[in-house]
């Protein structure tokens, strides 16, 4: 038979945009065919390995016949409970396991799925630009509205919540927010999440902050937005051991803070998803009980190399944001190049692949972003190649 039935998407993925980090990984692929010698500073997968410790305890859990089956959808109660401890150890948050934290399959996934919870067609969710692409996406996905909160280098990369229309804020279901933030690099201030808790609490709002990046710092630690008081009465926290740890394709991830938000996206996740390999949650336990200044080690390369990126582009001319956590570095484009050309120009011309800003949303446009996730010698040599360019 050569008749074929006729295929159309749905509507809610005609209307999807491009995934960026998709789309940088085809350039990526496309440039090494023609045999460019790149030098990959695009997309925020860490370079480093994942630490042996953790490694040692997933070959021995992956062993266990126990962890061969189906396992809990919350998280196993040993994974929460050293959740909780960690909080409770690095930032002084208590929490009560059994319905203040959640295991997720990474924080994307989570973060993908809580407008489903909470978002009604029409509902807006208030979204940071620039900001990670998933916060509009899993909006886009519950029929929601984002209302876009620029983040603006004159304010700090910060939001200007008075800024925002009360009849915005009166039809608003979710607040997202992200400190450290990715992909601009800033770090939120006590009143700032204090301001966010009064708008939130004056207009019923759920706040989402996503904390992935706490744990790659420069100086000072960073907040979580548990610290801050009143934060569990009006949202959750995501978080992740991918930055803090290396373990990106491990895919293993945690939401803590209002049992009730955290129950919405539980009912989301329980219908489709059967929670997260129990071996993986032996490893992160591992993980938990490590000593943060077992981790120095971490930090230390990414501020090395910071310090090389910084320094290089600085000298070059471009005005770039020197980083006090993340591993991104956030830089204006000269000003005759818009944020894709100039991404087109260093990888036709250096080799040097990086992320254009407005991938990240219109307020991104103008900049780019430089991820440190390739060795020190790799960072100079890409500074020298742009410099020949530039």
């Amino acid at each position: 038979m050569k008749k074929k039935i006729s295929m159309s998407l749905a509507s809610r993925v005609e209307h999807l945009p491009p995934y960026l980090f998709a789309s940088i990984d085809r350039m990526k692929q496309q440039a090494i065919k023609k045999g460019i010698d790149l030098i990959d500073l695009s997309i925020g997968d860490p370079d480093l390995p994942t630490p042996s410790l953790i490694v040692d305890a997933m070959k021995k859990a992956v062993e266990k016949p126990s962890n061969h089956r189906y396992p809990s959808y919350e998280g196993m109660l040993s994974f929460r409970e050293s959740v909780a401890g960690w909080y409770k150890k690095r930032f002084g948050v208590k929490l009560d396991p059994n319905g203040e934290v959640l295991s997720l399959i990474g924080s994307k996934e989570g973060i993908g799925h809580i407008p489903l919870a909470f978002v009604n067609p029409g509902d807006f969710v208030l979204v940071p630009s620039p900001g990670y692409p998933v916060y509009a996406t899993g909006t886009l996905f519950a029929g929601g509205k984002s209302y876009i909160m620029p983040l603006r280098e004159e304010n700090s990369f910060l939001p200007d919540l008075e800024s925002i229309p009360k009849k915005v804020l009166q039809g608003s279901k979710l607040l997202f927010v992200n400190y450290p933030n990715n992909p601009t690099s800033a770090i939120a201030p006590t009143s700032f999440f204090k301001e966010v808790i009064r708008i939130a609490l004056k207009y019923n709002i759920i706040v989402c902050h996503d904390a992935s990046y706490t744990e790659i710092y420069f100086g000072e630690k960073p907040l979580s937005f548990m610290q801050i008081p009143g934060a569990k009465l009006v949202g959750i926290e995501f978080h992740s051991l991918s930055k803090t740890y290396n373990m990106t394709g491990w895919r293993i991830g945690f939401a803590v803070g209002n049992s009730k938000v955290l129950e919405g996206l539980g009912k989301i996740k329980t219908n489709l998803d059967s929670g997260v390999f129990q071996a993986i949650q032996e490893a992160a336990i591992a993980a938990f009980h490590m000593d943060s200044r077992d981790l120095a080690w971490i930090r230390n390369t990414y501020k090395v190399r910071k310090d090389i990126l910084h320094a290089g582009l600085t000298r070059l001319g471009l005005h770039a944001v020197n980083p006090s956590a993340t591993f991104y570095i956030w830089a204006k484009v000269p000003p005759r190049y818009n944020s894709m050309k100039f991404v087109n120009l260093m990888l036709r011309e250096a080799g040097v692949l990086i992320t254009p800003g407005n991938g990240f949303g219109e307020a991104g446009e103008g900049f780019v972003r430089f991820a440190l996730t390739a060795e020190e010698n790799r960072i100079r040599e890409a500074v020298e190649r742009m410099t020949e360019i530039l």
